[in-house]
């Protein structure tokens, strides 16, 4: 499969409200497909899914104005380690490691997404 199939795929895999994926959108327009089930490991993200009214063709789409892509792209890191590893006893999940640079931005955006 090539890489333009595989994003068609990824972006049908957006549609409907009970989509497989939602597409989060950062502040300088990079675009990050993550599963649902991550996703809503966020209780923000979780909200804004839930009140949208979101019809079978419509993507799934949620846009960050004020998260940059080096952060979002973090988060959606979080996300999956975070659903990966629930339910582990703590000694058993690795550290999740958070680059200094992005540390208060990353604080922030955490914050806001309650996650």
């Amino acid at each position: 499969m090539d890489q333009q199939t595989t994003s068609h795929n990824l972006i049908e895999g957006c549609k409907g409200p009970n989509s497989f994926y939602v597409k989060l959108v950062s502040s300088d327009g990079y675009q990050y497909i993550v599963k649902r089930e991550h996703a809503l490991i966020s209780e923000t993200i979780r909200d804004m899914l839930c009140e949208r009214q979101i019809a079978e063709n419509e993507i799934n789409e949620i846009r960050f104005e004020n998260i940059s892509s080096h952060i979002l792209a973090v988060v959606c890191s979080y996300l999956e380690y975070k659903y990966r590893f629930k339910g582990c006893r703590l000694n058993e999940v690795p550290e999740f490691q958070i680059p200094p640079a992005i540390v208060l931005g990353l604080t922030l955006a955490s914050a806001f997404l309650k996650c």
